[in-house]
């Protein structure tokens, strides 16, 4: 066998075999993605008033899936307090929400990633940070 045959079939090799590793690593990151999805899907925070008149529950995004009112809240009659209530209420569960969101894709994710910092501290550099990186490279080295 020539030894250039034998160059091809080596860099051929290595080749297949990094491609069989990053497909690999992009089946279990798109398997990831749909079991991530289910359970952002069935995530569920609930929070209760610290008097316990007023239950909130939201979902992944924050949103406002049920608010419940005990008998109690209505003894009291003073709207603006039971606003607050249960403002402060749902916000709370909102704020367990979010945290449990970022959680629960921060597991799903590699380490590092900027899409995890980005839902952690809502910081577009860190988002971008990876991409202005590997350009700035780029410019290096053609520059």
């Amino acid at each position: 066998m020539a030894l250039a045959e034998r160059v091809d079939r080596d860099a051929n090799d290595a080749l297949r075999a990094r491609f069989d590793e990053v497909y690999g690593q992009y089946r279990r990151l798109r398997s990831g993605v749909d079991e991530l999805r289910s359970e952002l899907a069935e995530l569920r925070v609930t929070e209760r008033s610290d008097d316990g008149q007023v239950t909130a529950t939201v979902g992944a995004r924050g949103e406002l899936i049920s608010v419940e009112l005990t008998g109690e809240v209505y003894h009291d009659r003073d709207h603006r307090a039971l606003s607050g209530k249960i403002t402060a209420t749902v916000r709370r569960a909102c704020s367990r929400a979010a945290t449990a969101t970022q959680e629960l894709v921060a597991a799903h994710l590699p380490a590092g990633s900027g899409s995890v910092d980005f839902l952690r501290t809502g910081d577009f550099g860190a988002l971008l940070g990876r991409a202005d990186t590997v350009l700035r490279r780029e410019d290096e080295r053609h520059g």
